[in-house]
């Protein structure tokens, strides 16, 4: 007997599909406006790479996150209208999919969560010109308020986040262009220091920024492929919700913090300094509207980690689980963790890179369709996850390494995504591959 969230799945039909202009291409472009982001894209790229070389890298990591991380998950949603955790379960098993890609999506959704959490609240301290400082009571305090208030959003009243969410996203692409309009003057005269120069580091840096943030988004490809109506949104909504947003999203706030630089307006990497170094009102006002525009990735997560909870283990409720999520993203906010952005995409990319390469594998090997259910636990996907994780996690200060291979460590999460691909090839040719199970039809 199949387990309830795949006997009870019902696919998306047709008739409720909507072209890629108006799901797929903002809803994926909104993710990258989010200011989690490109917050502290420049520290690792930009400050060792010159401008030109960072904004080709951003085109690679575009290109690759839509052909590598998006494509084929968007294609099984669409070919067969279900969502991820139902078409994960011919790569994991029945079974094994409870683990993944079920349960471990909504616990990175929490990590999400206090991602945005901690940034909202950072935000609205700089905004309203205190300090900003995780720990203390202040920071505590907007962090409950935000947090709480998000995560009942989420669990409540998702619908109508996602009715303004369009909206909401115009806000910090205007913000964007506003700071770059502020520090302009400066692209020119930013150079790279000598002795920061590194610019095989900058640019593989700078693919393992993008391709971690989006991870967890390019499996959830199959969630936005089930409301696709064809081929052609998929591709569509791909290349300008992903590659054109990435450059958009990524080059604009590279270009400002450059100009900062250039002008000497400020010598911290960080994009809220940036802004913060503005000065005057308007500063604290585009602080605020940063945070604002965060409300619907905020609300999207936690929804995301509570559906994700209450369909594996249906005997919690929705709500309950929602805001239970909320309260660990809360928590980690409170506390500082969250802060660490690039330590929190190499974890994303390392747990989703196997298992996107996996489905790729399974994908190909099935004649590009959808293979159904396999009994019980899937060996050939946990192994090439396995094996793709301790890829994806390796060190990139390596010290028994010479200072030649320590560079080369980068990007971990592309090796993750191979390592997960071709481990999964081999185990399914030899025979380490659960048989289909029948899916009932639906009525």
């Amino acid at each position: 007997m199949l387990p309830d969230y795949l006997a009870k799945a019902v696919p998306n039909p047709i008739g409720k599909r909507a072209p890629w202009y108006a799901n797929t291409a903002p809803t994926y472009a909104g993710i990258f406006l989010w200011i989690a982001f490109y917050q502290q894209m420049a520290g690792g790229t930009l400050q060792h790479g010159g401008l030109a070389l960072c904004l080709v890298a951003l085109a690679v990591a575009g290109i690759l996150s839509y052909a590598l991380y998006y494509r084929v998950p968007a294609m099984l949603g669409m070919k067969t209208g279900f969502p991820l955790y139902v078409v994960g379960s011919s790569t994991f098993g029945t079974a094994g999919g409870y683990i993944m890609p079920g349960l471990l999506m909504g616990v990175l959704q929490i990590g999400w969560f206090a991602v945005g959490t901690f940034f909202s609240a950072d935000y609205i301290l700089r905004g309203m010109g205190m300090a900003s400082k995780p720990g203390t009571l202040s920071f505590g305090i907007v962090c409950v308020l935000w947090g709480g208030c998000m995560a009942f959003a989420g669990a409540k009243g998702v619908q109508y986040v996602s009715k303004i969410a369009l909206f909401l996203n115009a806000i910090p692409l205007l913000m964007l262009i506003a700071v770059l309009f502020q520090t302009s003057g400066g692209i020119a005269r930013y150079q790279v220091a000598p002795a920061q120069e590194n610019s095989f580091g900058a640019f593989t840096m700078m693919i393992a920024i993008v391709i971690g943030f989006f991870a967890t988004a390019g499996a959830a490809g199959a969630d936005f492929g089930m409301n696709a109506r064809n081929e052609k949104d998929v591709r569509w909504g791909g290349l300008v919700g992903i590659t054109l947003a990435v450059m958009v999203a990524g080059g604009l706030p590279l270009l400002a913090v450059a100009g900062a630089h250039g002008s000497g307006l400020t010598t911290s990497w960080d994009f809220g300094e940036v802004v913060q170094a503005i000065g005057g009102p308007i500063a604290s006002a585009m602080l605020f509207l940063f945070a604002i525009a965060s409300i619907p990735a905020a609300c999207f997560c936690a929804f995301i980690a509570g559906n994700s909870f209450n369909t594996m283990i249906p005997s919690v409720p929705r709500v309950s689980s929602t805001m239970a999520a909320g309260a660990v993203g809360v928590l980690l906010a409170i506390t500082g963790v969250a802060a660490n952005l690039i330590g929190f995409f190499t974890i994303v990319g390392a747990s989703f890179g196997p298992i996107i390469g996996a489905m790729v594998a399974d994908y190909l090997l099935a004649g590009r369709k959808w293979s159904g259910p396999r009994e019980g636990v899937n060996l050939a996907g946990y192994g090439a996850w396995l094996l793709g994780f301790i890829v994806g996690i390796l060190p990139t200060d390596i010290s028994p390494l010479s200072p030649e291979m320590k560079s080369y460590v980068q990007p971990a999460v592309v090796y993750s995504f191979l390592v997960g691909f071709v481990v999964y090839y081999v185990l399914a040719k030899a025979g380490l591959q659960s048989k289909p199970v029948a899916m009932p039809k639906a009525a």
